[in-house]
């Protein structure tokens, strides 16, 4: 890592840096008189569309309908499912009144909403040729968070995007949850986000669910961000809602249910946290809201011509579908365009004078490394298309390593807590036991987040807490 690029200060005071650039950078401001609301800013929620929207187009390639539910739930369909009331009870907002009115009965703000569509399903499947049914919507969640919120990572109101399916038997929900997981994958794959996934401990899965897989990501405070889950419900949901089917025989089967949940904002201050550095964001150019910035360098006998050969690029580039913002506002010097535009993140700035005007060329300048080239008009298209690629590559490249070298492995509780400390995300052999769990925690301040899915991985020792035989693998990290 260069000088130019060092990221000392985001690995030093995560919170300091990352509260500064959500400001600085126009992300979001939580300053909203709602405590654990959040404003998206233009240029943050710019982001979050281009990611939900890339979301949205891998589900619907995958045969999700696009829907939209009311936001409001009645009380009476909320209290059908006994472990979901105990998972959310604490975090529901009532609706009680209508001006002086007072309801004949309760509504709340969804915090999820399982039990705002499963009735709904129940309407619309008859029989087993109306399986599987592929549902998913882009919206708000309300949860009265008791723990200290924090812009994007954990607040009472939070945009995400929630899929729902019905199957005629466990096996093919099975296979719909690897289906969720390859969409989530592709995702944020092309954020160059890494990533492990882990099948949650059942004392920590979604309230209803059979098991809960959930994507977990490095931070560089040493607290795991979780960007995604999937859940296998089985028949819980479809039993308590009466959603049955009529099979090829003629006979009344429950239907088996899924679903998953992406959260934009942990998703969005992931893609800060993995690929900014001490100067600002440093974004995917999938996702930037302008991937290219030009920054005239006017001399004032040559100003005309500068301005002129500014805007030929400008025309060259959105021609070739790159978006491309000319910052010709002459209230600021280049020097402060610079910083802002790095600030914002955009991943290659043109920087053209006189010198550029007269050979035809431009100075591109990339804002993961710093480092400059030289391109020559006639190839500027080629040249941006090949650097934003390469930019991409780099940054998931980096995020990579990042995740590998924060994995460790401890035999005892004294190295679980070095490392904990050390921030990483430590495997360690457990025995399953739930008061182990609770106890590992107490003692190291780490959370037992779940075992790696899709992938054995055999204990080779004792739990490292009681000592009895070992029956799984565990990854253990401080969370949000």
């Amino acid at each position: 890592m260069t000088e130019e690029t060092r990221d000392t200060e985001k690995f030093d005071n995560f919170g300091e840096w990352f509260d500064k650039v959500l400001l600085v950078a126009q992300i979001a401001d939580d300053r909203y008189p709602v405590k654990g609301f959040t404003v998206y800013m233009g240029w943050g929620y710019s982001i979050v569309k281009r990611i939900y929207q890339m979301l949205e187009g891998e589900l619907e390639d995958a045969d999700h309908q696009p829907m939209q539910f009311p936001v409001v739930i009645p009380e009476d369909a909320f209290q059908k499912e006994e472990d979901h009331i105990e998972g959310f009870a604490a975090e529901v907002f009532w609706i009680t009144h209508a001006g002086e009115n007072e309801l004949d009965r309760r509504l709340l703000l969804r915090p999820t909403s399982e039990t705002a569509i499963y009735p709904m399903f129940k309407l619309w499947v008859r029989s087993h040729a109306d399986l599987p049914l592929r549902m998913h919507q882009t919206c708000n969640v309300y949860r009265y968070e008791t723990k200290a919120t924090r812009p994007l990572f954990r607040g009472r109101e939070f945009l995400w995007n929630e899929a729902h399916t019905a199957h005629v038997d466990y096996e093919d929900a099975e296979c719909q949850v690897r289906i969720g997981v390859d969409v989530y994958k592709k995702v944020y794959d092309a954020l160059g986000l890494s990533y492990i996934i882990v099948k949650r401990p059942d004392f920590d899965k979604f309230a209803g669910a059979v098991y809960t897989l959930a994507f977990d990501t490095w931070n560089p405070d040493g607290r795991v961000n979780q960007i995604g889950t999937v859940h296998n419900l089985g028949e819980n949901f479809a039993e308590v809602f009466d959603l049955t089917y009529e099979d090829e025989e003629g006979n009344q089967a429950l239907a088996s249910t899924t679903c998953y949940g992406m959260g934009m904002g942990r998703v969005l201050a992931a893609i800060l946290a993995h690929h900014g550095d001490d100067n600002g964001l440093v974004l995917p150019p999938v996702v930037a809201p302008k991937q290219v910035v030009i920054v005239p360098i006017p001399f004032k006998d040559r100003a005309q011509g500068v301005a002129a050969y500014a805007k030929d690029i400008e025309a060259t580039l959105k021609v070739a579908g790159i978006r491309v913002q000319l910052d010709d506002d002459n209230r600021l010097r280049p020097g402060e365009k610079y910083y802002k535009w790095e600030m914002f993140g955009v991943p290659v700035r043109i920087e053209l004078g006189p010198r550029e005007v007269d050979g035809r060329t431009v100075t591109l300048v990339r804002r993961d490394t710093k480092e400059k080239c030289k391109a020559h008009l006639d190839s500027l298209r080629e040249e941006v298309v090949g650097l934003l690629d390469d930019i991409q590559k780099n940054i998931k490249e980096r995020s990579k390593k990042r995740l590998e070298d924060a994995l460790s492995d401890a035999n005892s509780l004294d190295e679980l807590r070095s490392l904990i400390e050390q921030r990483k995300i430590v495997r360690v052999n457990w025995c399953g036991d739930q008061e182990c769990a609770f106890l590992i925690k107490d003692e190291v301040a780490g959370d037992v987040r779940g075992t790696l899915w899709g992938e054995e991985e055999e204990p080779s020792g004792l739990c490292i807490n009681c000592g009895d035989e070992a029956k799984y693998v565990v990854y253990v990290a401080r969370s949000f």
